[in-house]
């Protein structure tokens, strides 16, 4: 969780720099939902993510060296530096991709969760996305294949509360939770910025996945500090109250969860300045071997974007 924040605030400040092409969608403030979730995986298990989706890389095993690297757009990114913050791919680390397209997600875990189950193989995939997507129909759609195939498949919603820059409240009728149950899947809602709690309720759903029980639906109510993406407050930045934004940062995961560990005797205060001192350095080493890579060639612009079967492109 600290190295996500970590890579979070350097990313923020890069861009603030104008260091970084494209947008960038920040996830500080939501950390225990992709730390949570990924603790409760194995590294064969598969996840799908979106724009939001830098934590979800790296709690599942990502290469914050290659991740900045594909930021900046150079050759050593996860996709040659050509997919950039919404479009990172780590088929090795079982990250089947961030998403730029909202919801895109949800089918590719879906349909990863076919093929396990299809290979007799006992592997779980999880699908992150935000609660803006519930309103997509590729979710209702999705619910219904992984229902009636009871496929091993975990939808994680991540509500921060906001669809872009409005209200989720105004734009959706009835709850995640409802719209779950008629198609028969188990669903919960919990407080995704308690990490115990979300390792322990995803924890238990993917057991019951693996074991053949078929889809679940946990919602983790999170919130994110920064807008719906950089640079935003030159057009959209006012439309969230400022005592909701500060009542929201009193509850941060990271020092809820410290404050957890501290008071069980599982970790000192001395050795968690030394984690941040460590993860800090971590990314900067990150970053400086991003920069010092080269950038990305305009010969393999087409390289990895189109398959090519029986000789046609």
């Amino acid at each position: 969780m600290i190295r996500i924040r970590s890579f979070e605030e350097s990313v923020q400040k890069l861009f603030t720099q104008g260091k970084l092409p494209g947008f960038v969608h920040l996830c500080i403030g939501q950390e225990a939902v992709a730390a949570g979730v990924c603790l409760a995986l194995e590294s064969t298990d598969q996840i799908t993510s979106n724009h939001r989706g830098h934590g979800h890389v790296i709690a599942k095993g990502g290469d914050v060296k290659r991740m900045f690297a594909e930021l900046l757009g150079k050759s050593d990114g996860y996709c040659g530096g050509k997919g950039g913050s919404m479009h990172i791919v780590d088929f090795a680390s079982g990250m089947l991709g961030t998403n730029g397209i909202v919801g895109a997600g949800i089918p590719i875990a879906t349909g990863a969760a076919f093929a396990n189950k299809y290979l007799n193989s006992d592997r779980v995939a999880v699908a992150f996305f935000g609660d803006g997507a519930t309103n997509q129909g590729v979710f209702f759609e999705a619910m219904n294949m992984s229902a009636l195939w009871q496929l091993p498949i975990i939808f994680i919603v991540e509500n921060n509360q906001y669809t872009e820059w409005s209200r989720t409240g105004d734009l959706s009728v009835g709850t995640t939770i409802s719209r779950a149950l008629p198609f028969g899947i188990r669903a919960s809602s919990i407080d995704g910025n308690d990490f115990v709690a979300v390792r322990q309720t995803v924890g238990e759903a993917v057991m019951r996945a693996r074991a053949g029980g078929g889809p679940e639906v946990v919602e983790c109510m999170t919130y994110r500090w920064h807008g719906h993406n950089e640079g935003e407050e030159a057009f959209a930045g006012h439309y969230r109250p400022k005592e909701e934004i500060e009542a929201w940062k009193k509850r941060d995961p990271i020092e809820a969860l410290i404050v957890h560990l501290i008071a069980e005797k599982i970790i000192s205060p001395e050795e968690v300045e030394k984690m941040r001192s460590e993860e800090k350095s971590l990314v900067d080493r990150a970053y400086e071997f991003a920069v010092a890579s080269k950038p990305s060639d305009e010969s393999e612009a087409l390289t990895d974007v189109f398959a090519e079967q029986g000789g046609v492109k």
